[in-house]
């Protein structure tokens, strides 16, 4: 009986990791962690999710949710933009979470844009700085993506074996 509330909560931290990888207000990787993580306590850490493996993914998650905060501000750096149009497209970001998950990439493209146009007076040099924030951002989303459907993948291949 409890496995099966392991199996079930699991499963539940699978599906809202894999949303919560696209959705800002959600920390996908690390739900998915949890949910794998859970299958393999239930397992006794019995291949193929022996503890190396889960300890690895573990290693990715944090990789991940670190790289998630450096790769906007790495690609607006690498578009040009100043410490004031990080700082805007940051407070834009914050701001269009609160609205929806393309709120926040266009808060941060806006709030890029406003920055380096109120410092700069270059609009050219302003979109350029707001478009880097935006690749760097769905770069970012990508990477947690496959990260959780990797961890997902593992998790039914895990269950499968379980069963």
């Amino acid at each position: 009986m409890l496995e099966i509330v392991v199996i079930v909560m699991g499963s539940i931290f699978i599906l809202i990791g894999l949303a919560g990888s696209i959705l800002p207000v959600l920390p996908g990787p690390p739900l998915s962690f949890i949910g794998l993580l859970l299958l393999a306590l239930a397992n006794r850490f019995s291949p193929p999710l022996t503890s190396t493996f889960i300890i690895l993914m573990g290693l990715l998650t944090g990789v991940a949710v670190v790289l998630d905060y450096i790769i906007p501000v790495l690609g607006a750096r690498r578009y040009g933009s100043s410490k004031w149009g990080l700082w805007g497209s940051f407070v834009g970001m914050v701001i269009g979470i609160f609205f929806s998950p393309l709120g926040m990439l266009l808060g941060g493209l806006i709030g890029a844009v406003i920055a380096e146009g109120l410092v700069h007076r270059k609009t050219g040099q302003a979109l350029k700085a707001g478009w880097g924030v935006v690749v760097g951002t769905l770069l970012g989303t990508v990477l947690k993506f496959v990260l959780s459907a990797m961890m997902a993948y593992s998790f039914i291949r895990a269950l499968f074996r379980y069963v």
